[in-house]
Order: C-alpha cells, then sequence, then structure tokens
C-alpha cells in the first residue's frame, strides 16, 4: 500500500502509477518539496527508478521502472515515441471542431527565460513541438469544451501553452490561464488517461487507463 496512490499495475520490472492532483513527481528544491510521487513508492519498492514526469497539478498515470535495465529501456522507449500518451482536458471557450477527427497544433516552445519555469511559443527558437488534439464535447451552460490531446513530442507543459496559444487555456490553469479561467476550478483539469508502451522484457504491448475526477 502506497499513501495517497493507486498502484494500476506492479510487476518486477515496472510499476503504474494513478497520480494524484497536487503531488509532484519528484522532489523539489527546499524541505516542503520532499514529498512526491517517486519518494512515497521508493519506500515500498526501494529500486523503483522515475522515466517520465507529469506536472504537479496534472493528475493520471505514470510509469517507474524497477532497476537501471528497466529505466533505460522505457526511457529509450520514450526518447523515440513509441509510448502513446493520452490526456482528457477541458479548455475555456468552444473550440470549432477540426475538419477530421483530429487536429494538430504544431509549434516551437522555448523557455520563457524572464518568468522561468514558464514556456512560451518561440518561432525563431524554440524546440519542435507537436499536439494532437479532438473535440469531444461542449459544455454550454459552462462554455468550456472537453477534449482528448496526444502530445507527440514531450516537451514541458506542452499541452499548456499549446492550448493558451489557441486562446483555449485548460480550466484551473494557474501558470498559464487568465485569472478568471484560474479561478474556474479548483485544479488543473488536465488527466493523463491512457498510456500504451511495449513491456521491457516481454515485448507485449500494454496499455493502462484512469479515468479522471472532472
Amino acid at each position: 500500500m502506497i499513501a495517497g496512490l493507486s498502484v494500476l499495475y506492479a510487476d518486477a520490472t515496472l510499476l503504474v502509477l494513478d497520480k494524484p492532483a497536487g503531488l509532484l513527481s519528484v522532489p523539489g528544491r527546499g524541505a516542503d518539496k520532499q514529498d512526491c510521487l517517486s519518494a512515497r513508492v521508493q519506500r515500498c519498492y526501494p529500486d523503483a527508478l522515475i522515466v517520465h514526469r507529469l506536472d504537479m497539478a496534472t493528475s493520471g498515470v505514470m510509469v517507474m521502472a524497477r532497476g537501471a535495465a528497466a529505466q533505460r529501456s522505457l526511457s529509450r522507449d520514450f526518447s523515440s515515441r513509441s509510448v502513446t500518451k493520452r490526456y482528457l482536458a477541458v479548455a475555456d471557450g468552444h473550440l470549432a471542431p477540426p475538419p477530421q477527427d483530429w487536429a494538430v497544433i504544431d509549434l516551437p516552445i522555448g523557455v520563457d527565460w524572464p518568468n522561468r519555469p514558464l514556456r512560451v511559443i518561440d518561432l525563431a527558437r524554440g524546440k519542435p513541438s507537436l499536439t494532437r488534439w479532438r473535440l469531444l464535447s461542449h459544455d454550454r451552460t459552462g462554455q468550456t469544451s472537453r477534449l482528448e490531446l496526444e502530445p507527440v513530442t514531450g516537451r514541458s507543459h506542452q499541452l499548456r501553452v499549446h492550448l493558451q496559444a489557441l486562446g483555449h487555456a485548460i480550466v484551473g490553469d494557474a501558470l498559464y490561464g487568465s485569472p478568471r479561467v484560474h479561478a474556474m476550478a479548483g485544479r488543473l483539469l488536465l488527466h493523463a488517461s491512457s498510456i500504451a508502451f511495449a513491456h521491457p522484457l516481454s515485448g507485449e504491448r500494454m496499455c493502462f487507463l484512469s479515468s479522471p475526477a472532472f
């Protein structure tokens, strides 16, 4: 049993966990930022190692490797983009349905140096960044759009920056939303809803799902 965490899967090679919103993935700077998913997991599984991260404000599926060999294998899969990740989000306003089922946001992202750790769209020096998205529904009362998102690349804050660039920041976003958008929810309405990858040992394709609380 891991405090405050749901274990979706565990074997001798990897762990799949459901991270709550408001919990760091790894320790931050300062004594008040040592409680995090990796520290909680390592109390029960000392060989557990980080492979990827979710923002503190984001909830959902996270994978950890057990041991250095599994970490190297899974890290290669993330780097080669053979891991498929999907997110659910609620965005401010009504996005028009794309002509096809999925649309693409292809905008380079760079560090906002005067305001680190924020990111910005930087057409001159930003790193190539690609997000696929599709519209699931409109909430006409709340004037929001429910979206499914697939980050093809893995830049920091990519989904949040890309939706802000469309003029539809994610509801509850304290970093990239206006004060009005931030106040629309008590948390960031962004959830890692699924992840699919090949098992490091068997090669079997595995897929794990998590439903958001919003």
